[in-house]
């Protein structure tokens, strides 16, 4: 992998269809006798290949829009498409098997298990799809491998760096091969090598694979590794920067 600190030239995959397809989002808060109005008509499409990042300030919605995207929150009105099915009308298996097969999920807490090894967290999603186990072993150890953590595969999260178990975080998002990866401030408990560090290689799988990625983020970093941005403000899209 190339040196973290060096900005490498953005070059964009070929597009594809739309995988994310989001029409008039709405997303209303009670709080007390206040509504707050987290998404306030959202419109938004992600292409199959794209690296995309959310930004905007506390409170401008990205968070909110991203959980939405993934099927872990309900809207108050307004419609998801993700590789072309519609979540309005997914029971909640049915949603449940979508993030399972289709949607790799990267959190700003690692959410790694404690008492499973490096592997183990890695095999988990490949477990739960019902993969043998020779099968998803060797898969999580080649996906281990491409994340930088070959020699590492049977370390508890206690006896990783931060850095080191937000690998394990990617890998266990991307050994499934979905179909999009939703990372939702994947850097902000990591210090600023490690972060470089972790966005080249996730650069370096969109590059590769082509998979597709949709950051919600305040870190510059990320900004400048997106081909494409999308800001955000008072819950709706103020303007899009293409890089």
């Amino acid at each position: 992998m190339s040196d973290p600190q060096q900005s490498r030239p953005h070059v964009s995959p070929p597009l594809g269809s739309p995988i994310v397809t989001v029409r008039g989002l709405t997303r209303d808060y009670e709080q007390g006798a206040l509504t707050v109005h987290a998404l306030a008509g959202v419109d938004l499409e992600v292409r199959r290949g794209e690296f995309t990042a959310l930004m905007g300030p506390s409170g401008s919605g990205k968070t909110t829009l991203l959980n939405l995207v993934g099927g872990l929150d309900e809207p108050s009105s307004g419609s998801v498409q993700v590789d072309g099915q519609e979540l309005a009308g997914m029971n909640r298996a049915q949603k449940s098997d979508l993030r399972l097969h289709r949607i790799g999920f990267v959190f700003q807490s690692y959410n790694l298990i404690p008492v499973l090894s490096a592997l183990e967290n890695t095999e988990f999603v490949l477990m739960l799809r019902g993969v043998p186990a020779a099968q998803r072993r060797e898969k999580a150890m080649q996906t281990l491998q491409a994340v930088g953590l070959a020699g590492m595969e049977h370390r508890r999260p206690s006896e990783l760096s931060g850095g080191q178990q937000q690998r394990v975080a990617v890998a266990r998002a991307i050994a499934g091969e979905p179909a999009l990866v939703l990372a939702d401030e994947p850097t902000a408990n990591l210090d600023s090598r490690t972060g470089h560090e972790l966005i080249a290689l996730m650069e370096k799988l969109n590059d590769d694979l082509g998979l597709t990625f949709v950051f919600a983020t305040h870190d510059p970093k990320v900004k400048d590794a997106a081909h494409r941005v999308v800001w955000m403000e008072d819950g709706r899209i103020h303007h899009e920067e293409h890089q």
